[in-house]
Order: C-alpha cells, then structure tokens, then sequence
C-alpha cells in the first residue's frame, strides 16, 4: 500500500513515529516519508539513526499540529497520514488543561482540516484507552479527538479522503511507560504500586505499529479499531522486572483508573467483532456491511471489553521475556546505528 505514495507521520520523532519509520523503510518503497514534529533536536537524532542519505525518500519536516497553515504545506502531495502527535501524560494534563486541549483537540482539528483541503486519501488517528469513559483531562480530549476523526468523514464529501482511528492499551517500552520507571526505582529495593488490584491492557511498539498499517489498509471511513491483546496486573509486571524487591502501595493518583476499557457498554451496539481485532462502526450501513462482506460478528448487548474481564493474560515469565526482549532489542539497535554512523 505504501509503495511509491506518499506517507507523513506527525509525532514522528515520538516511540511509535521511530518504530512505524523503521517499519516503513524495511518492509516498504515509499516515494516519500515524512517525519512532521515540532523538536528540532528530536529530528536531529533521529536522522543520525535514519539518515536521508542512506535513506533518500525520508523528509524531517519541522512544525506543529496547532499550526493550520503549517499542516498544510506538509500535506501538500501526502498519500497518507498517521497522526501520533500528542501530549500524553496523565498527571501533567490535569496541572495543563489548556495546553493539552490545544495539541490534542484543537490539533485534530487542525490535522483534518489540511487532510480535506489538500485531498489525502487516508487519515489514522492513533487513541488511547483512556479515551474509552474517560475520567481524566487526557482521556476527555483524546475522546474528543476521536469524535473529530469520526464526523471528518461527514466533511469529507465527493472528496477520497477517508479517517479512522486505532484505540490500543499501554505500550510496552515506549517512551514514559512504567518499564524504565520501575527498572529505575528497582535500584532502591522498593517499587510504589497505586493498587493491587490494577490492572492494563497491553501492547508491544512492533505490534502497535504493524496494528496501524493493518487498519489503514482495512478502513473504509469512520472505523474504531480496537486489537484483541492481553491483559496483565502491575503487581505481575513489578515481579517480573524485580523478584526481590518489596512492593509499596501508595494508592490511585488523581485521574487514573484501577482497570482500563477499550470497550464500553454503550459502544458494543456498534462493535463488530473479528478473529484479530474488534471495529466500533456508528454508520449503519458500513457496519452491515462488516458483518456481511467482512464476515464479522455483532457483539451482544452489554458486552464490554475491559483489562480486568479479559480472557487472555501474561503472566510474570512471559512479561519477563517481553521486558528482556525490549531491552536486546534496544542493544541491538544502539549498535546497528552506531555501526551506520561509521563512514565507509
């Protein structure tokens, strides 16, 4: 699908952006890749990793997703468009509000306004679980957002351009996520847990991202993709990134949630559900037509996907090899960058 189009990631200096760049450039021949992020410093790294030299079709593309004007250019002859710019961090969005509604919904906004008026044919907007009966500021804008994506498609008219959404879990080694935190606090033999009861759905950064692809080459328009993925309890991860160290409850911060959802109650009427992955289609037809062409199936009432009720889980050897297999991969890398930066 990429082949000799033209693809444009924003955020694409962030863990997913990283990850769906070296995905793209070795699975793919993409007339262009275009990495749009606002930090100067973040693309100057990352081109020493993914070097346009080496790598011909790569564009770095300064900007910010609150900058209308800016989307547009970067827009200009764009196939297609994930959207990963976001600001993410829960306890930061409640001391931010403001900030957050500006990148989050307001850059949606944005981003769907220079999709239509410079014709890409596809738009994917990365969500969170937290958008799902959010209790929290991030959560509220990223639902906020989704519905933007959705009702883009009404705006989109006689034009090709389509949008939907990809709403996952907790993304394991990605940039923030509690992995580092906990191997950092492993060193003072102590491990703050806010609940034992808690609970998350998670996903790998290679899953998150072949996920992506996978649902811009399904969607039709107005889709919410939702992966089928396991389930763990943070007690589990703390034992299996540190077995002896002592587990401290601390209890639930403000805005965070003791079991997460990607599917409530009131979306499942319009939940159709597939082998890989469940899509939340509101538009009568298109659903019916999962159901007939797509040979899904409609999940029954009251169904709810949640962390805690899920029937698949990891348990703490396999989170041990996940967390071992994050960090070989990580090593390895490190040295396949620093051998690219010899010069021949």
């Amino acid at each position: 699908m990429f082949n000799e189009r033209t693809v444009l990631i924003t955020g694409g200096t962030g863990s997913f952006g990283k990850k769906a760049v070296q995905v793209i450039l070795e699975q793919y021949r993409p007339k262009k890749l275009i990495v749009f992020s606002r930090d100067e410093l973040k693309q100057f790294e990352m081109a020493q990793k993914f070097r346009p030299a080496k790598h011909p079709c790569l564009r770095y593309f300064l900007g910010d997703v609150r900058d209308k004007d800016r989307l547009v250019r970067a827009f200009d002859g764009v196939d297609y468009v994930i959207h990963a710019a976001a600001l993410k961090q829960v306890p930061a969005a409640e001391y931010n509000p403001c900030e957050f509604v500006k990148t989050n919904v307001l850059g949606a906004m944005n981003v769907i306004d220079a999709a239509l008026e410079t014709n890409v044919r596809r738009v994917i907007a990365l969500s969170t679980d937290k958008a799902c009966n959010p209790i929290n500021l991030y959560g509220a804008t990223k639902l906020c957002s989704d519905k933007l994506f959705v009702a883009g498609n009404v705006y989109s008219g006689p034009r090709e351009t389509r949008f939907s959404i990809v709403r996952y879990g907790n993304v394991l080694g990605s940039r923030g996520s509690v992995i580092p935190f906990f191997k950092e606090r492993a060193r003072t033999g102590v491990l703050p847990i806010t609940d034992p009861r808690m609970t998350r759905f998670w996903i790998t950064l290679d899953q998150a991202v072949h996920f992506v692809i996978l649902a811009m080459e399904r969607m039709r328009g107005g889709e919410i993709f939702v992966p089928r993925i396991p389930s763990m309890k943070v007690v589990d991860l703390a034992m299996a990134i540190a077995p002896d160290a002592k587990q401290e409850i601390v209890g639930v911060r403000p805005g965070e949630k003791v079991r997460e959802t990607l599917i409530s109650a009131d979306d499942a009427r319009n939940t159709v559900a597939f082998k890989e992955c469940f899509m939340i289609q509101s538009d009568p037809a298109l659903r019916q037509a999962l159901l007939v062409e797509g040979k899904g199936k409609l999940c029954p009432p009251g169904f709810r996907y949640t962390s805690d009720a899920n029937s698949e889980w990891m348990t703490v050897e396999q989170l041990q090899e996940i967390v071992g297999q994050i960090a070989d991969d990580y090593a390895i890398e490190q040295s396949r960058w620093a051998m690219e930066d010899v010069p021949a």
